[in-house]
């Protein structure tokens, strides 16, 4: 069972994630170069490693040329207990090459030595050609330029598919609010401190460590601060009876992101060795992230950052509409809105002409032009999927005098509002929807929908046979309805 990250109340931003898009394809087109010759080439070293293991197990006076001799202590120190048995007189360990298992078990120590330096040879020559031997980071032979090619580098499609995501999911916002200056030096600085903490806690090791997730890992400890209180929605996915089972929720960055560190923590401390995830990686790469969120936001630069983008999105704004806050100041209100007016009739979804349109609305005391440009930006809104914003503007709607909105944008905010278990104002504006509309070929769902809260989550019987019984006496059509009415009608009255 494990859980999956699906979206976030914050995933919208101010420009569009160019550096974050770039690195993904980037990430994807190196992953689609590399991955199968990456494979075939693995297998190949490590049957060579293991051989050159097994000689030096069952052969201790055989002398190690220094590759041989890294090789032997790193599986001394990260895996003693595998190494030990690697000597086991009473069973055969190479299944891929038998022959050569039987055959050295026979050798005289010079054979051996022989066979090594062969081996050794071998090692060598596939390491020159090696994608992973060349560009992974290995902590035993450091190179400075893999503590970047490493981050480019994937073992498998789950590998890149979840590092992807989850950069996506973290990354995009964070370029949003820290710029595309300071965003990639924070991620390939996340990437670097994740290599190297890898490096510090396995020095001897001769696995490559391959991936995104150190730097990945940076920009969720980043994400945590900067958006402490945001709601992920997850899907945790579980298998029963050999049925894969989906449930999805919802729950704050503060309780989630400690959570999956505390277990990279447990995870790292069982493992004991290098493994095939590199925990102690994610940890560093967190770490840093926290940190310098921490850092940008007390320093100042944060906000100084932030401002930086605001003045360059306002600086691209619409002529029309910079020509129309121009002439505010002036107090030319009247050719103002004519500005704004004619921004919309050229571009029907300017959010900012819409808006400034509105607050004139209001200073001219226009109120059913007021009320109307409401309407307006609850629809931009709910078309943009941006419903704390649609639900807003409705409100500030209704309280201006408003009756009805169209109808797409009620049923949308109708729904939203039952995914955010506000049951009672959906029933209310489920209600409000279908007296508003009855005509439309919504109602009596509307009227089934409020009728179905108030029995199933509001436990108010009397309102649900009222709302069923408004359904059955409906005019429209509703023959799909009418089983899921008379359930409903014998349930609240019985």
């Amino acid at each position: 069972m494990f859980i999956v990250p699906l979206s976030h109340e914050d995933l919208r931003g101010r420009r569009w994630p160019w550096i974050t898009i770039a690195i993904i394809v980037l990430n994807v087109l190196v992953f689609a170069a590399t991955y199968w010759s990456m494979d075939d080439q693995a297998d190949q070293r490590a049957l060579t490693q293991v051989k050159i293991l097994i000689l030096a197990a069952n052969h201790r006076d055989v002398q190690l040329p220094p590759v041989a001799q890294k090789l032997v202590e790193s599986a001394r120190r990260s895996t003693p207990e595998a190494y030990a048995k690697l000597s086991a007189r009473d069973r055969r360990l190479l299944r891929e090459d038998p022959a050569w298992d039987v055959r050295m078990r026979e050798f005289e120590p010079e054979q051996a030595t022989e066979e090594m330096s062969r081996l050794v040879t071998e090692w060598n020559a596939l390491q020159e050609k090696s994608v992973l031997a060349q560009y992974g980071f290995i902590p035993a032979q450091k190179k400075p330029i893999t503590y970047v090619t490493s981050l480019f580098l994937h073992g498998g499609w789950l590998h890149i598919i979840f590092n992807m995501w989850f950069l996506w999911l973290a990354g995009s916002v964070l370029e949003d609010a820290w710029g595309r200056i300071i965003y990639p030096i924070f991620y390939f600085l996340a990437g670097a401190v994740a290599t190297q903490t890898h490096a510090a806690m396995y020095p001897d090791s001769m696995v490559p460590l391959i991936g995104a997730s150190g730097a990945v890992t940076g920009l969720m400890g980043a994400f945590l601060v900067r958006y402490f209180k945001t709601k992920i929605d997850f899907v945790f996915i579980w298998i029963l009876a050999f049925t894969p089972r989906f449930t999805r929720f919802k729950a704050p960055a503060y309780l989630m992101l400690p959570l999956w560190l505390a277990s990279e923590f447990l995870a790292a401390w069982m493992t004991g060795g290098p493994g095939g995830v590199a925990n102690w990686a994610h940890i560093g790469g967190f770490v840093l992230g926290v940190a310098v969120a921490l850092g940008m936001k007390f320093s100042g630069l944060e906000h100084k950052v932030d401002q930086s983008i605001e003045a360059e999105v306002s600086w691209q704004a619409d002529p029309r509409v910079v020509k129309a806050g121009e002439l505010v100041e002036k107090n030319q209100l009247d050719a103002a809105m004519a500005e704004l007016r004619q921004a919309i009739m050229e571009k029907p979804d300017l959010l900012e002409a819409h808006t400034m349109l509105e607050q004139l609305y209001w200073r001219t005391q226009n109120f059913e032009a007021h009320r109307a440009t409401l309407a307006d930006l609850c629809h931009l809104a709910s078309k943009a999927k941006d419903m704390d914003a649609a639900w807003e503007h409705y409100g500030a709607f209704v309280n201006a005098g408003g009756e009805k909105i169209p109808a797409g944008d009620w049923v949308q905010l109708c729904r939203w509002l039952e995914t955010k278990e506000n049951f009672a104002g959906a029933a209310a504006e489920y209600e409000k929807f279908a007296l508003a509309y009855p005509g439309d070929k919504l109602a009596v769902y509307s009227l089934v929908a409020a009728a179905r809260l108030h029995l199933k989550r509001l436990n108010n019987k009397s309102e649900a046979a009222r709302l069923y019984r408004l359904a059955s006496a409906s005019p429209l059509p509703h023959l799909d309805w009418d089983d899921a009415i008379k359930r409903g009608l014998a349930e609240s009255t019985s």
